[in-house]
């Protein structure tokens, strides 16, 4: 992929989440599919312990992130404008 490339989705990421924060009444599922996304488009494969069984928030969150596993960081950051462009 060509620097130029990169900058683009990266761009569109970052308007993305910017654009997101406007939305209202988004399910549960919704929001932890957009946390898990950018959780690996900003910072990879899940390098946390697993939260405790009493942190059902953190413990979601963690699973939301831990299922992108694998995936690059390009792939995370369209998939995640995808998403985004689906629900605005």
């Amino acid at each position: 992929m060509s620097k130029n490339e990169d900058a683009k989705i990266k761009a569109e990421f970052e308007k993305s989440c910017e654009d997101i924060k406007s939305a209202t009444n988004l399910d549960n599922d919704t929001l932890l599919s957009l946390y898990g996304l950018y959780k690996q488009a900003c910072e990879g494969d899940c390098n946390t312990a697993k939260p405790g069984f009493f942190d059902l928030k953190g413990s979601a969150k963690w699973t939301a992130w831990k299922e992108n596993a694998g995936m690059d960081k390009v792939t995370a950051m369209r998939r995640y404008v995808r998403k985004v462009g689906k629900i605005l």
